[in-house]
Order: structure tokens, then C-alpha cells, then sequence
């Protein structure tokens, strides 16, 4: 399975302009890289822009809504996003949660949606700071997950490209974001991300089984850079990087791509 590298360039930039230019500068420099699967998530407006090039970049949306279609003025249905050739979607961002007030249960819904469209959910869990400081961290991500997850079963489809006869659940990517971590240039250490990924796969273990823990990729995110990207894939074990405010810097973008694969 490949590692997989994606960049959520939330809301930036302002223009189409350097929306195609930051594209195409990452695309020339992840273009003879095979070991890894890099996903661009930009705003949604720019979307069909850049998958529209002839590129092997993968495009991912940074939100959705759980409805495939109706009376929700500017909302955008997994079905949608599918139709214009996003792959990836990422659901319950830590910022979503906080600015729009997106409970569990909302990201269960979104959840739902974007199975169902056959699509990859980038699934993000995290604690806050206050959290973390009263030993919270394992009860929060354990909520999380389990109400994120909630009623998610006997759904017919692969995981990752890959058919298992026991699975219940599809395509599922978590990304535990550490939100104390995040835009603070403070990155969580290695040891504390690894046990992180420990538990999330043991409580995956719990609600589903062993087989799907394994196979379920886990990515760290949360101000990721070029210098310490390798030690969370080589280090900590996790499969993958969500990047943030080093996605829209270019060149440090493809130096993090190249570090885990070293």
C-alpha cells in the first residue's frame, strides 16, 4: 500500500491564478514519484479546474454535505463532487467542528454520504489542548470514532482497492489531527503520534474487527513539515501525512513527499 500525502489547501489562494500555478508546481515535482499517492484537496470552486489537467495528482474536496441532493442553498453533495472527479473527501476536519459547529453525529451523516458514493473519506479525529492536558485524549478519540462510525455496516465494497469477504465498512482513511497541533508549529512527537495510531486501530479492531484495523490507513496531520514528515511515517508507524499551511508552499510540499520515501 502506498503512502499517502495529502494537501488541504483550505481556503487559499484567493485566484485561479495561483490555485493552476501551486498545482502545476507540485504536480512537476511529485512526477516521478511511485511510492507515494498524493492527493491535492483545494477550495471547491477550483475543483474542476484542475482536475481538468492531465495530471496524476489524485483531487480531493474538503468538506461536503450529507444530502445527495435538494433544497440546501449552497451545500455540495458527495455526488456531485464524484460526478466533477474528486476520489478523496475530507469529513470532520477539526475546523469544520470548531467554526461550524459540527457535532459527531453531523460528521456521521457526511460519513455515510460519501461511502455511499463510493468515494475515500479522509475521517479527522483529534483532542484540544485542554483535553490532552487532563489525560482525556484516549476517551475523546474513542467517542469520536465511535459515534463518527456509528450505524456504518453491511455496505458492499472494497477497502482501499482491496475485496474482503468479513468487511463491513469501505474505504475508510483516519487522520488523527492532534487539534492543539494544528497552524501552531508546535507538531505533535513521534512517540505520542505512534501510540495515537495504536489506539485508533485497536478501537477500530473493537468495532469491526482485526482484519480492517490493519488494512484501515491511519495519517498524521497537524503542522507537518519536511523536517519531521519522515519520522511519523518511518518513526511512528502511520501510513500517511495530512498537510496543511506547508501544502501551499510548493517546494516544501514536495520536500515532504520525498522525505518519507527515502
Amino acid at each position: 500500500m502506498k503512502t499517502l500525502i495529502v494537501a488541504n489547501w483550505k481556503c487559499n489562494p484567493t485566484t485561479l491564478a495561483e490555485a493552476k500555478w501551486l498545482f502545476d508546481s507540485v504536480k512537476k515535482g511529485v512526477k516521478k514519484i511511485k511510492k507515494a499517492e498524493v492527493v491535492v484537496c483545494p477550495p471547491s470552486i477550483y475543483l474542476s479546474e484542475l482536475k481538468s489537467q492531465d495530471s496524476t495528482l489524485k483531487i480531493g474536496a474538503q468538506n461536503c454535505f450529507w444530502e445527495k441532493e435538494g433544497a440546501y442553498t449552497g451545500e455540495i453533495s458527495a455526488l456531485m463532487l464524484k460526478n466533477i472527479g474528486c476520489q478523496y473527501i475530507i469529513v470532520g476536519h477539526s475546523e469544520r467542528r470548531k467554526y461550524f459547529n459540527e457535532t459527531d453525529e453531523i460528521v456521521n451523516k457526511k460519513l455515510k454520504s460519501v461511502l455511499d458514493a463510493g468515494l475515500l473519506p479522509i475521517l479527522c479525529i483529534g483532542e484540544t489542548k485542554k483535553e490532552r492536558d487532563q489525560g482525556k485524549t484516549d476517551k475523546v478519540l474513542k467517542k469520536q470514532i465511535e459515534t463518527d462510525l456509528k450505524g456504518i455496516k453491511n455496505l458492499k465494497a472494497t477497502l482501499r482497492g482491496v475485496r474482503f469477504a468479513s468487511s463491513k465498512i469501505k474505504n475508510l482513511i483516519l487522520a488523527y489531527e492532534p487539534i492543539w497541533a494544528i497552524g501552531s508549529g508546535k507538531p505533535c512527537d513521534v512517540e505520542e503520534a505512534q501510540k495515537a495510531g495504536l489506539l485508533i486501530k485497536k478501537i477500530i479492531s473493537n468495532l469491526f474487527n482485526i482484519k480492517i484495523a490493519e488494512k484501515i490507513q491511519i495519517l498524521y496531520g497537524g503542522s507537518v513539515n519536511s523536517k519531521n514528515a519522515e519520522g511519523y511515517i518511518k518513526e511512528a508507524g502511520l501510513d500517511g501525512l495530512l498537510v496543511g499551511g506547508a501544502s501551499l508552499k510548493s517546494n516544501e510540499f514536495v520536500r515532504i513527499v520525498k522525505s518519507v520515501l527515502n
